[in-house]
């Protein structure tokens, strides 16, 4: 583990140097060709960079925030959009913005003052004793999360007693519990140190009443941010030649999907280190196929003769969840990544309670 957490430090070394480099020299050259291939040497590092790691914990943030999100932002700002357009003030947000996994609020005015516009405060400190409230909740609703993943942690002591779709079950609960607290750890030094006001990276999915509302408002909404500018309307662009208008949208779903699918394996070659089986990316190709359907009846069937959220919501986590057990969890499970991670959960808790005086 100490070799691990070495080159877990001289990864981060690298990619920090990198970004200074996108700051202070890449910026200089004009947007568009210029500027992408100043940065395709950064581009191929960010891919190998992840390889020098393989605990799970380590390995998977570090391989989805430079080999997935950095990239998407660099290729973005090659052409002077996405988060770091316009170019940040200092090196330290550049830095912040493209390494970890946060969009900061794009407000035109001030927090205090759009609140005052919008809702006139009945004293000087409620706008303050509002936002206060709000990451209050967030951080117990936050460390309710940590509880429940340290009780799923618990549990598979005795997983050998539970059917193989329970534990499949469990699994898609601890992907999301995981995820959001990663990213949510991710994002807390650029709100400790800047003080930037971050969009959510979730928004309730398990209240999602729709798959076009599950992945497109509610999952992991960062990847979403990314994917829209990426894959989503240059696709959606293209298409206006090729598709009747009505249907423009179709294609470019699909395609950001395949792109998810083809990105979700890139991670998990790194964390398994076998050829991919692309039972990921068939997954995402599901999904995405199902989003589109579900747009061509929203715009066919009336409202009135629509399901009721009540019924729609819990057919799609149902979807997400039947389809997740099927295609997205057995490389894993196959190639033990699950025993890794919960092996090295075990390992952090003994070393824990080491450092405990009683």
């Amino acid at each position: 583990m100490d070799v691990e957490l070495q080159n877990f430090i001289k990864v981060w070394i690298l990619a920090i140097t990198s970004f200074c480099y996108c700051f202070y020299i890449s910026v200089r050259f004009p947007k568009g060709f210029c500027r992408l291939i100043s940065l395709i040497p950064f581009f191929l590092l960010f891919i190998f960079l992840p390889l020098n790691l393989s605990s799970f914990h380590l390995c998977g943030p570090t391989a989805f925030f430079l080999a997935w999100l950095a990239n998407f932002k660099l290729l973005l700002f090659c052409f002077d959009q996405g988060p770091l357009s316009p170019t940040p003030p200092s090196v330290f947000h550049f830095i912040s913005i493209a390494s970890l996994p946060i969009k900061t609020r794009q407000n035109p005015w001030p927090l205090h003052i759009e609140n005052h516009l919008i809702n006139p405060p009945k004293s000087p400190d409620f706008a303050k004793t509002k936002q206060n409230i709000s990451h209050v909740s967030k951080s117990i609703l936050l460390a309710v999360k940590v509880l429940l993943l340290a009780i799923l942690f618990h549990s598979y002591n005795y997983k050998q007693h539970f059917h193989k779709n329970v534990i499949l079950a469990m699994y898609c609960v601890h992907t999301y519990l995981e995820l959001e607290i990663v990213l949510a750890l991710g994002a807390l030094p650029a709100r400790a140190i800047f003080g930037f006001e971050i969009e959510p990276q979730f928004n309730e999915p398990y209240l999602a009443t729709s798959l076009q509302d599950f992945w497109g408002q509610r999952w992991n909404l960062m990847v979403t941010s990314i994917l829209r500018p990426t894959v989503y309307y240059p696709i959606r662009r293209i298409s206006t030649h090729i598709v009747v208008s009505r249907w423009v949208s179709l294609p470019a779903i699909v395609a950001v999907f395949i792109v998810s699918g083809l990105m979700h394996e890139l991670i998990y070659y790194y964390l398994t280190r076998v050829y991919p089986t692309w039972e990921v990316t068939w997954f995402f190709i599901l999904q995405g196929v199902a989003v589109a359907m579900e747009v061509v009846v929203k715009k066919v069937v009336p409202v009135k003769l629509r399901l009721h959220r009540a019924v729609s919501g819990p057919l799609a986590l149902g979807f997400v969840a039947v389809t997740g057990i099927w295609l997205f969890f057995p490389q894993l499970v196959r190639n033990r990544v699950d025993e890794k991670a919960i092996g090295e959960y075990s390992k952090l808790v003994d070393f824990v309670k080491e450092l405990l005086p009683f």
